[in-house]
């Protein structure tokens, strides 16, 4: 019997390598989504995941994405992991970086959403799950080329889990309020746990899955304890 699949899109070295481990150590079959697969080399020797070339801004790119899915079982879960950021005073953006975020950070979100949502209710039910940031909910100067994708991308979200949570399918947004500790990366000595780590998040994201539906989350905040509300 074919395993569940888990779509991880946006996949790199940080909490998506976390949730690849995580979900294939669960008996997940993975599939990582990377417009450079070749930096996942490693990470899929170690997991067994199938890695996927895949440009999340466009349509046909991501169909091949889960159609390359589809062979591998039952998709029953997918990440978006994908973020498009530029960072400047609003006066000074670079229209066609600022686009790209867009395109990268909101409509690859849409994409992702869509096909998995298409074959989560076929399926009858799975989760989509979409990471958002401390710009989900708040437009720092200087920032606007990242907050507008992660409002973006809240927005599809909430949509999303509106329409989707009466036929079954769980819909979760996360915002991850503080930086994520870097792989490899020693903790400070004299401030502990001051970044959240990737594997502790990854344990958050599998449980949400999980969840009962008499009782799912939609949103959820995740921050180390010495992050300020």
């Amino acid at each position: 019997m074919a395993s569940d699949v888990a779509v991880i899109a946006g996949a790199g070295q940080g909490l998506s390598a976390s949730l690849a481990r995580l979900l294939a150590k669960e008996g997940f079959r993975v599939v990582l989504a990377a417009r450079n697969t070749g930096k996942l080399a490693p990470l899929v020797k170690e997991t067994g995941a199938l890695a996927v070339e895949t440009d999340v801004a466009d349509p046909a790119s991501v169909a091949s994405l889960f159609d390359a899915a589809d062979k591998a079982g039952s998709l029953a879960l997918a990440v978006f992991n994908a973020s498009g950021r530029t960072r400047g005073p609003i006066a000074e953006l670079d229209p066609d970086a600022v686009k790209q975020a867009l395109l990268v950070g909101a409509y690859g979100g849409f994409l992702i959403g869509q096909q998995a949502a298409r074959r989560l209710l076929a399926r009858g039910s799975g989760s989509i799950l979409f990471t958002g940031a401390t710009a989900s909910v708040k437009g720092f100067p200087g920032s606007a080329g990242f907050a507008m994708p992660k409002f973006g991308l809240r927005g599809l979200a909430q949509s999303m889990a509106r329409e989707l949570a009466p036929k079954n399918i769980h819909v979760a947004h996360f915002i991850i309020d503080g930086a994520i500790q870097p792989p490899g990366q020693a903790d400070e000595a004299d401030r502990p746990d001051r970044r959240l780590s990737p594997d502790a998040i990854a344990e958050t994201y599998l449980a949400t899955h999980r969840q009962h539906r008499s009782a799912w989350s939609f949103e959820v905040e995740l921050r180390p304890w010495v992050e300020t509300f």
